[in-house]
């Protein structure tokens, strides 16, 4: 025993030490195995609040918001999803150029940072995380950004695309969304064309946000393993863009992964109550705005930013992941925690810097070291390497 350690013991309670004890034994995982969350909404932070300009709204220093790379250093992140968010408002009208800007923003930030590597497989994560960098992905949130057209899909996929989520609040042309009124009862034929070309172009079929015919139907069209890049459990916070147990039961056999998401409105019960509309009152402002699509964003943020949540606990969060092993199996579950666009956090999740107190949380609990780099990353790179590998079939 060390010195340092004899007097921990003597003069700090024993709690304390114990907690100094998990955390240290996270950060330890994190350095042996990447930690990979697959949705940050830093992209369009920038977009919307400095129009893409990375000299008014730099990643590489301390922003206003709850992410910036430094922090993503000090919390440890081996590989980060940046999201290309379409917004519903853009459905009709724009919404492959709102993405392609979106990329564009991922893609400079990322060249430019000396922090961060160019990533597009499971291969490239392991890399860059050998090499002390954060490999830097690109899902897209929305799947208006292919304007009904696989064409558009196969360049997403050229220009780096790794997942795509097929909705956001409202449906698609030819998927149904969790908070839109059903129009198709899940996906059309075209919709399950959408998955099957996923699979065959290798970008990862992303079934948060939709509805729960939707999920259906896309396990029962991919023939590879499908994501949740960001949802958490309906039964312990009952809102439509949480997964149901019936659907995390079918994950074991899809041998998919379900990304926990932090944010309020998913993972305590009130805050779910209280989120019950966020998501339909897009639908509001897009009707008050039907040919400015910008408006109607705009007025949506500002509604969402000032709206007052119950923020929920850091051990909410975890029990939303055991919620899912139980159901789903240790080896289906991972985080997609949604920062970026967050302005209300669980407490003690508050920014990106604090992912290794969520594992010291899990640690705490009685997880084995095999477990938890599961959840940090494993189960993640497995299902994008048999994505990568049914694609070359």
């Amino acid at each position: 025993m060390t010195m340092l350690a004899l007097f921990l013991m003597l003069v700090l309670p024993g709690t304390l030490l114990a907690q100094s004890d998990y955390l240290e034994h996270a950060r330890r995982l994190h350095r042996e195995v990447p930690m990979i969350d697959t949705h940050n909404d830093l992209p369009e932070m920038i977009h919307e609040n400095a129009k893409g300009d990375l000299s008014k709204m730099d990643p590489d220093t301390r922003l206003k918001i709850d992410t910036d790379i430094p922090r993503l250093k000090a919390g440890l992140v081996g590989g980060q999803f940046f999201a290309a968010y379409v917004p519903a408002a853009y459905k009709d009208k724009d919404a492959a150029k709102y993405a392609l800007e979106e990329i564009d923003i991922i893609k400079r930030f990322t060249r430019r940072s000396p922090s961060l590597q160019w990533a597009t497989t499971a291969d490239g994560i392991l890399a860059a995380h050998k090499a002390g960098k954060i490999a830097s992905l690109i899902g897209i949130e929305g799947g208006y950004a292919i304007e009904n057209s696989l064409a558009l899909l196969r360049i997403y996929h050229e220009l780096g695309v790794r997942y795509m989520t097929l909705t956001h609040s409202l449906n698609t042309d030819w998927a149904d969304a969790a908070t839109d009124t059903p129009a198709h009862n899940g996906l059309t034929p075209f919709g399950e064309d959408v998955v099957r070309e996923m699979n065959r172009v290798g970008i990862m079929v992303d079934i948060s946000h939709v509805s729960d015919a939707t999920m259906v139907d896309a396990i029962r069209v991919s023939r590879l393993p499908v994501i949740f890049s960001h949802s958490s459990a309906r039964a312990l916070a009952n809102h439509a863009r949480n997964v149901p147990d019936s659907i995390l039961a079918m994950m074991k056999q899809n041998g998919g992964v379900v990304m926990v998401n932090i944010f309020p409105g998913f993972i305590n019960p009130i805050a779910a109550k209280q989120s019950a509309g966020v998501l339909d009152k897009m639908k509001e402002f897009q009707a008050q705005y039907p040919n400015d699509p910008d408006k109607a964003n705009k007025a949506w943020t500002q509604w969402f930013d000032n709206m007052k949540l119950e923020p929920g606990t850091l051990s909410e969060v975890a029990d939303h992941v055991e919620h899912i092993v139980k159901l789903a199996g240790i080896d289906h579950v991972g985080i997609g925690a949604d920062f970026g666009s967050l302005t209300t956090h669980p407490v003690g999740l508050e920014d990106v810097s604090r992912y290794p107190y969520l594992t010291a949380e899990l640690l705490r609990r009685g997880w084995k070291d095999e477990d938890v780099k599961k959840f940090l990353g494993l189960n993640l790179l497995r299902v994008m390497r048999a994505v990568e590998q049914g694609a070359e079939k």
